[in-house]
C-alpha cells in the first residue's frame, strides 16, 4: 500500500522530478500548481504527506500548511517546505505554522527522499514489521498474533489489518471510504457500511481489558484510533 504525497509547486519542471522521484521510490504522487489547486486537492482521500513550496500565484504556502494544521481532518498530515528562501527567519516562520522539516532549494532527490524518510519515521515511527504496543494491547505483524495484557486475543484477518492501520496510524479520522481503501484495496467493492461490522468486531474482540475504547467513532467524519484515554 503506497504512500500519496501531495505535490505543491507552481514550476513544473521541478514538479515533474518530484513526482518522477516519490514514483521511482515506491509513492504515488499527485500534483497542485498554486494556491487554489492545492485547497481543491486536500480531499479524502487524503495524501499521507505534502511537499509544499513557499511561493505560489494565489497564495503563499504559508498560507495552505496553515489553513491544513487548522483542519481537523488534515492537521496530522505531515508538510514539508520546499523553497528557495533559507534565511533562519523564514525557517522559523514555516515550522511555526505547523511544516514538519524545510528543504531549501536546489536540493538533491537523495537529500528529499531522506528527509521524506525521516518525517514519516516521526510521524509514524512504527515499520510494517514492527510489533506495535498501545497500552498493552499488542500487534505482531511477523507472527500474526494480537495480544491484551499478555493474553492472546482472537480475531479474523479483516480485523488484524484494520487493527494493523489504526495501530500504524493513530490520532487521524479516516472515513470509511479511505478505510475501505486502505484496508480492503481498491480493486474490492465492498461496501460502506461492512466497514462498520468489522469495527464492531474488531471493538470486540479487544474489549476483555478495554482496549475497545480506542477505537473511537467521530460523528459524520469516520473512526479514529486514539491512544489518548
Amino acid at each position: 500500500m503506497s504512500r500519496k504525497v501531495l505535490v505543491v509547486d507552481d514550476e513544473a519542471p521541478i514538479r515533474e522530478m518530484l513526482v518522477f522521484v516519490l514514483e521511482q521510490n515506491g509513492f504515488q504522487a499527485i500534483e497542485a500548481e498554486d494556491y487554489d489547486s492545492a485547497i481543491a486537492a486536500m480531499v479524502e482521500p487524503y495524501p499521507d504527506m505534502v511537499l509544499l513550496d513557499w511561493m505560489l500565484p494565489g497564495g503563499s504556502g504559508i498560507q495552505i500548511a496553515k489553513k491544513f494544521k487548522q483542519n481537523e481532518y488534515t492537521r496530522a498530515i505531515p508538510i514539508i517546505m520546499l523553497t528557495a528562501r533559507g534565511e533562519e527567519e523564514d525557517k522559523v516562520r514555516g515550522l511555526e505554522v505547523g511544516a514538519d522539516d524545510y528543504v531549501t532549494k536546489p536540493f538533491s532527490p537523495k537529500e528529499l527522499m531522506a528527509r521524506i524518510k525521516a518525517v514519516i519515521r516521526r510521524v509514524s515511527p512504527t515499520s510494517l514489521e514492527e510489533a506495535i504496543d498501545v497500552h498493552g494491547l499488542r500487534l505482531d505483524p511477523i507472527s500474526h498474533r494480537v495480544t491484551s495484557g499478555g493474553s492472546e486475543l482472537d480475531m479474523g484477518p479483516t480485523e488484524f489489518r484494520l487493527l494493523h492501520f489504526f495501530m500504524t496510524h493513530t490520532e487521524r479520522v479516516y472515513s470509511r471510504e479511505q478505510l475501505l481503501d486502505q484496508v480492503w484495496g481498491t480493486n474490492v467493492y465492498v461496501e460502506d457500511r461492512t466497514v462498520d461490522v468489522h469495527i464492531r468486531r474488531l471493538r470486540k474482540a479487544i474489549s476483555p481489558l478495554g482496549h475497545d475504547r480506542l477505537v473511537q467513532t467521530v460523528r459524520g467524519a469516520g473512526y479514529r484510533f486514539s491512544s489518548k484515554l
